[in-house]
């Protein structure tokens, strides 16, 4: 649990010709700056995701994957970037068996799949990107090269990473010490941290581009240090990575239309969450105004009892289907149709809790969102992670890169739809979003927080939708996520907060559910950012309101 933060309000940010929204402030200064000299809204967010490698480590980096919706305002079209990694041509499930394992390790150099957010980088830059590399990665490599000062909340990710490599790694947690832990003892508050061979890795990408990063000089060092750490990627590997261009998932919720990335993102999993809860009669709009705690009696604990249930019933679909639709079929029409969420509805028992079924998924892992609106209309909702907090734990001293621990997703079970293979993607937690009304962009939406971003995500939609609240009251919103107690545990335990109307919690625990008391704006229950464009949005003479979450060190930044 993280340290209580202050009971302040969400600041709200209004501006008219910009806005960027992302979980530390420094990054969202970095966009803003994008934006300011003539930057697209894929411009800022490129330096914006760029920056929280630096200064947010403990959730994403260069040796992430991304997965980006992206709003064209010159076509009037949106279009879904999957810049997720593949599993090594060495991946082995049956050996990996023949050797003793019956799971994958949830970190070290067997968990590390291909890096997919640089090469996304790219590929969403030579579509919709204006300036040049070197001033897009300017902020970044400034604040890797001359320091950054630490907070609370990365003294406390390096201190726990620092342990719990050590414990699991050995020897092979020394290069994360050596970039992390460089004085051998705990960050002071404030204290500037410099990251040198970092730096120096962000200079070669803005110098040589990103595809450097998959078949150049970085590249070669890449593939020796994960040689070296024991990872079977090989230079083959990432050199032929490629991120895809998808369609969006869209699905109607009352009238404004949710979207979000298809398999192997869990934007299906979301959707399917709205799909159950529009076939329920939502409770009025008071039940989502801070103070109000539901007009009529009970209202706001049927609503939350509700999400909860539609929530366990679309992670167990998850767990049945999804993984990459190149191997094998996920049935995201049929999980969609209104027809499928009415069933689901219809089993809800309205006074009771059900027990989720058996879980073969592991526990979710640490994530950043971000958020870009420009001058144009563009906007692009991004989301990008390391997976567990600094991910396998495998840092190339050399490079500064911290790799992922996605593969650990994968399953050994060659019946699971997610087994291990070559070449394959793994089911994914992430899920950007974006919501729209008539046909256009109405507010730019998504968070952080594991298996419970679906949870999230449904709850950010129906305040905008089913409340009509602002951004600051959607994202600061007291909330709740069914999540599992262990590692391939079924999501049987409800985190929520205290902030609640009295008595709620202890109504819902006397419905059977288990509720896990988290302190106010913990960080563990995700951090959820939003930015609406007013009256159609600097397009069509509007404006924008952005908000971040404050359970993040987060600003939004706008003007």
């Amino acid at each position: 649990m993280e340290t209580t933060r202050p009971l302040v309000p969400a600041p709200l940010a209004r501006g008219g010709s910009g806005a960027v929204v992302a979980p530390h402030h420094l990054a969202t200064t970095a966009g803003l700056a994008v934006l300011r000299a003539g930057g697209t809204a894929v411009d800022a967010a490129i330096a914006t995701n760029a920056a929280l490698a630096v200064v947010f480590g403990e959730a994403c980096g260069l040796g992430g994957d991304a997965f980006w919706l992206a709003w064209d305002e010159a076509t009037g079209r949106q279009v879904a970037l999957n810049g997720s990694g593949r599993a090594p041509a060495a991946a082995d499930a049956a050996a990996l068996r023949a050797g003793g394992l019956a799971s994958l390790p949830y970190r070290g150099p067997l968990t590390i799949t291909v890096p997919g957010a640089v090469r996304s980088w790219g590929d969403a830059h030579a579509r919709f990107g204006r300036l040049p590399w070197p001033d897009l990665l300017a902020p970044a490599i400034e604040l890797a090269a001359a320091g950054f000062p630490a907070d609370d909340t990365f003294v406390r990710s390096v201190e726990g990473s620092a342990a719990v490599f050590a414990r699991e790694l050995g020897a092979g947690a020394r290069g994360f010490a050596a970039t992390y832990r460089p004085h051998g003892r705990p960050w002071r508050a404030g204290e500037r941290v410099r990251l040198p061979a970092l730096a120096a890795t962000l200079e070669r990408l803005a110098t040589a581009g990103p595809d450097d990063f998959y078949a150049g000089l970085l590249a070669d060092r890449q593939v020796a240090g994960l040689a070296a750490a024991g990872s079977p990627i090989a230079a083959a590997d990432l050199a032929g990575h490629a991120s895809t261009w998808e369609e969006p998932l869209a699905l109607d919720y009352r009238g404004a239309t949710a979207t979000s990335h298809p398999p192997n993102s869990s934007g299906i999993v979301a959707l399917e969450v709205l799909n159950v809860l529009r076939a329920l009669e939502p409770p009025s709009p008071d039940a989502f105004t801070p103070g109000a705690g539901g007009a009529t009696a009970g209202a706001d604990r049927r609503w939350v009892h509700l999400g909860i249930e539609a929530t366990k019933r679309a992670l167990a679909d998850r767990d049945r289907h999804l993984s990459d639709p190149a191997f094998v079929d996920v049935p995201v029409a049929r999980l969609l149709e209104a027809a499928y969420g009415e069933e689901l509805a219809r089993a809800i028992d309205p006074v009771r809790a059900s027990a989720p079924p058996p879980s073969r998924a592991p526990i979710g892992g640490g994530t950043i969102w971000l958020g870009v609106v420009d001058g144009a209309g563009n906007a692009v909702s991004l989301v990008e992670s390391n997976y567990a907090g600094f991910g396998s734990g495998v840092v190339d001293p050399a490079t500064g890169i911290a790799y992922q621990n996605r593969g650990a997703y994968f399953s050994l079970d060659p019946d699971h739809p997610n087994v291990l293979a070559p070449g394959k993607r793994t089911l994914h937690t992430l899920l950007p979003g974006m919501l729209f009304r008539d046909g256009r962009p109405w507010v730019v939406h998504g968070s952080m927080g594991g298996d419970s971003q679906p949870a999230i995500f449904a709850q950010v939609v129906s305040a905008f939708v089913d409340g009509g609240v602002d951004p600051a009251t959607a994202v600061a919103a007291p909330r709740w996520s069914p999540v599992p107690a262990a590692h391939f545990a079924p999501p049987d335990v409800v985190a929520a907060e205290p902030r609640f109307r009295a008595g709620l919690l202890d109504e819902l625990a006397a419905m059977g559910h288990r509720i896990d008391v988290a302190a106010p704006f913990d960080g563990s229950l995700g951090h959820a950012h939003a930015i609406e464009l007013v009256d159609g949005g600097p397009a069509r003479g509007g404006t924008l309101a952005a908000a971040t979450d404050p359970r993040s060190p987060g600003l939004p930044a706008a003007w």
